[in-house]
């Protein structure tokens, strides 16, 4: 089996099994320097300076070339002289070290956790103590650290394996002693954390995070990393603890046959490739319920999450979504800030491509209108697989990427047979076996058709038989069974399930089809109907809506197509419906700004602030197709105010498009409303959302017209906040001063104590940005004082950076830390990131002023990482640079 050497442990040699005595420690560590560049050439010198290093010893390279003469003798094996240099040849797999470190890559690169964590345990197995045990040279003693720092690193991806897998108990004892060990390492404290909490020791969890953080700042003078306090915060609130996303839908509650299919998407996962299947076949033949059961049993395989994302390829209620939408939705499952993701579909691309490149994922794209709409959403990495289902083959996709294609046909008729009696029970074969065929037959294979079916019958109570007559006795339903059009060939099978519905489930069900959104909660469904909650559940369990998280109900899009089918919308139903987004919106964007002008509308019961936060996230999509539906009907008062109580959200969370597009309604809606004072309003917020995009120019056209539309000074002053930063991103700071001081003015005026304090901290920033320090100093300080009389939290972390940013520009450095300090810690519980990211920018400046080199490296440090999952790649190479100049 030749030659196999061992360093990790004492230096070994093996030799055809047989083990060879090697000599004192220098020819040790000969043999050592040698087997660490095995098949390359160590030059003479290098070879002296591994083993020696300053202890040279009289004719140094005499006494070099008789160690290698004896391990030549002692090995048999070739030690060759080359190029003024020495080159041992040996198998890289023969050498413990070399054999570590490529297991060590392999386990990044398995996409299946089983076999990652097999890997995992062969590498470290190799171990047999502490590298080159016996030797002690300068040389030595750096590659040992090394391949310990890689030890610990496999170490620690074993660990994340083995939560992943949910092993989390066995694993407290090991990873107690680790953090023990390394007290400042931040991936191992959130490991530990992880352990305890998935064990049922939640106190505990935060009483570790609570130790890190104190050493942190004892002996750093810093705080926990964004990745650390994330897990605190998840451990806090209890939330899942896996950030990967995992945005599969529930696994279909029915599954029979498809073996060949099955079998097909293993093979197209088992390639080494950017793997890609087209699932192709009829409207509810069972396309999305094939993958999502093959994504979940083989969910495992994808450790770095499954994204989903509804093309909506077939939507009755508009277009198929665009690539751009589709983009901003996998971007933001996979933690980009709203604010980081770029207009451009091609730049979006690239950020999306760049982030799951290496990544262990699964994608599956449901429902797919055309190749094109595909296109933008395939990754760039061959360790990620990807599912399209479409009612299309999507040939475009086989000719340009070699996609598998799955065609699904309809079920056989022992797959259909098999489909029924799992939703029924066995014995309805036995009861009713000429029924059972005579319905089947009718329902043509369609899995969707039988299980609408199984569902009348179990909700109505009604025989098979009867069914089945009904069904015969329907002419257009034969034919749309055999006629092969997608809408008619389930419009039969729908009207079967809702024909049997009650009078007020079935009013639901049609309302809902006409319903703007994605979802709807059972307290949206409340506008429309009595005791939503049980006519919500009749509706799910006749498949006709799905739940598809807590609480929330979806429409498969034929049915929904079907329920809008055959009668126009019940506009004063669907009226009540937009009211109750609005009422809802409005009472959750008055506990975000409570200090905002309030508008003639009465909020819904009060939530907390998590809460407005969490429901602003959740019904988002479902505010803004309100918003468009609300406008495409002339509803212009409903959406001016929704417009409006959707910008504080807006702002907070950077939707800066969104923002865009709902100005753009609400300035239509206020120039229908000829209302000057609101259309004044409508351009400033547009104005607003063009500054954050980045167009000054569109900004200040906006606001100028904002300015002279304005009768009251309410509104002026509002628009001149927003002009100044306009002519700051202009590059005009004179000119934003200028108009922070007019803000000022009329806020005084108006004796405004919010708007006072928020531009006397404008007036403050643009006097330090020109240089006049005690100017800018004087009116922070007063901008400061009213903003903590008045708790307004934002404006006084706002005030305290502008404050640390003047310190820092005179030399009062501690001040300036000071002031840094206190505001990050507000921002940090407002979850502000995009400023936390900047305020740390500003403090490591401040401490490498200080000739604090390694507190300004931990910041730095901190405000890279948190300015690179913004993807604010300029800001980070410009402190990565400023590291750079760290003793």
């Amino acid at each position: 089996m030749g030659a196999q050497f061992g360093v990790l442990g004492e230096i070994t040699a093996l030799v055809d099994d047989r083990a060879v005595y090697l000599g004192h420690a220098r020819q040790r560590c000969v043999l050592a320097a040698l087997l660490m560049d095995a098949n390359r050439v160590v030059s003479s010198d290098q070879l002296v300076d591994r083993v020696w290093a300053d202890a040279l010893p009289p004719r140094a390279h005499r006494t070099l070339a008789s160690y290698l003469s004896r391990l030549r003798q002692a090995l048999g094996i070739s030690i060759e002289w080359r190029h003024n240099g020495y080159q041992l040849s040996a198998d890289p797999a023969g050498i413990d070290a070399h054999r570590f470190r490529e297991l060590a890559a392999k386990i990044r690169a398995e996409r299946d956790d089983a076999r990652a964590l097999t890997l995992a345990d062969e590498a470290l197995g190799l171990w047999r103590g502490a590298p080159f045990t016996g030797l002690d040279t300068p040389w030595i003693n750096e590659i040992r650290h090394a391949l310990e720092k890689d030890k610990f690193a496999v170490e620690l991806d074993r660990t994340d394996l083995l939560l992943r897998s949910g092993q989390h108990a066995g694993l407290l004892t090991e990873l107690c002693a680790r953090s023990e060990a390394h007290p400042l390492d931040e991936r191992v404290a959130g490991q530990y954390m992880l352990a305890l909490y998935r064990s049922g020791r939640q106190a505990e969890a935060l009483d570790s995070y609570e130790l890190i953080r104190r050493r942190l700042r004892d002996e750093l003078g810093a705080d926990p990393g964004a990745a650390l306090r994330k897990v605190h915060h998840q451990v806090l609130t209890g939330s899942t603890m896996d950030a990967s996303p995992r945005q599969l839908p529930a696994p279909p509650p029915v599954f029979t046959g498809r073996q060949a299919a099955l079998t097909e998407l293993d093979k197209v996962a088992a390639k080494n490739t950017m793997a890609i299947a087209t699932v192709s076949g009829l409207g509810g033949v069972g396309k999305t319920w094939l993958v999502l059961h093959w994504a979940h049993h083989n969910a495992r395989r994808f450790a770095d999450g499954q994204l989903y994302v509804n093309l909506r390829g077939f939507d009755p209620a508009g277009e198929p979504l665009r690539p751009e939408i589709a983009l901003r939705g996998l971007l933001d499952a996979l933690g980009v800030d709203p604010a980081a993701i770029p207009l451009d579909l091609d730049a979006q691309t690239g950020l999306y491509r760049t982030l799951i490149s290496g990544k262990r994922m699964l994608l599956v794209l449901d429902n797919a209108r055309n190749t094109e709409q595909v296109l933008p959403l395939l990754p760039g990495t061959s360790s990620c697989t990807v599912i399209v289902t479409s009612r299309h083959q999507l040939a475009g996709l086989y000719a340009s990427h070699g996609a598998v294609p799955v065609r699904l046909d309809t079920l056989a008729d022992a797959e259909a047979t098999q489909m029924l009696a799992a939703h029924l029970g066995p014995d309805v074969l036995t009861i009713e076996p000429d029924a059972v065929t005579e319905l089947l037959s009718y329902c043509a294979g369609l899995p969707l058709a039988i299980s609408i079916a199984a569902a009348r019958a179990t909700l109505s109570g009604l025989p098979l038989a009867a069914l089945a007559k009904e069904l015969h006795d329907a002419a257009t339903r034969l034919d749309a069974l055999d006629a092969g059009e997608l809408s008619v060939n389930l419009r039969a099978v729908f009207s079967w399930s809702t024909q049997a519905l009650d009078p007020a489930v079935g009013k639901l069900f049609r309302l809902l089809g006409h319903a703007p959104g994605i979802d709807i909660t059972v307290p949206a469904a409340g506008a429309l109907a009595q005791k939503p909650q049980a006519l919500l559940n009749k509706l799910d369990k006749a498949h006709l809506i799905q739940r598809h998280q807590p609480g929330r109900y979806r429409m498969h899009d034929l049915v929904r197509l079907h329920a809008a089918d055959g009668a126009p919308p019940d506009l004063a139903a669907l009226h009540k419906l937009a009211e109750f987004y609005l009422h809802t919106a409005y009472a959750c964007d008055r506990l975000l700004a409570p200090h905002r002008t309030a508008m003639a509308l009465e909020p819904v019961a009060a939530l907390e602030v998590p809460d407005a936060m969490a429901w602003f996230d959740a019904e988002h999509r479902n505010l803004m197709a309100v918003l468009r539906f609300a406008a495409i009907h002339g509803w212009h008062e409903l959406v001016w105010q929704l417009a409006w109580s959707l910008s504080t959200f807006h702002r907070m969370r950077g939707h800066a498009t969104e923002s865009l597009a709902a100005w753009q309604a609400g300035t239509d809606a206020a120039e229908h409303l000829n209302d000057l004072a609101r259309q004044s309003v409508a351009r400033r917020f547009l104005g607003a959302a063009y500054t954050r995009l980045g167009k000054p120019a569109e900004a200040v056209r906006h606001l100028e017209q904002s300015l002279a539309l304005a009768e009251e000074d309410l509104f002026k002053m509002h628009t001149y906040r927003i002009l100044s930063w306009a002519w700051e991103q202009v590059g005009d700071d004179q000119r934003s001063l200028d108009t922070a001081e007019a803000a000022l003015a009329l806020a005084e005026q108006l004796d405004e104590a919010v708007w006072k304090a928020d531009a006397e901290n404008l007036v403050g920033w643009y006097c330090a940005r020109l240089g006049l320090h005690d100017r800018a100093r004087a009116h922070c300080q007063d901008a400061l004082a009213l903003c903590r009389r008045l708790q307004d939290h934002e404006g006084t972390a706002a005030t305290l950076d502008s404050l640390g940013y003047i310190a820092h520009n005179t030399g009062q450095y501690a001040e300036a830390v000071s002031h840094f300090e206190g505001a990050l810690a507000i921002v940090r519980d407002l979850g502000y990131s995009s400023s936390e990211a900047e305020i740390l920018d500003r403090l490591g400046a401040t401490r490498a002023a200080m000739g604090q080199p390694t507190q300004a490296r931990h910041t730095w440090q901190q405000a890279i990482e948190l300015y690179q999952s913004q993807h604010r790649t300029r800001e980070a190479a410009r402190v990565g640079s400023l590291l750079s100049t760290l003793d």
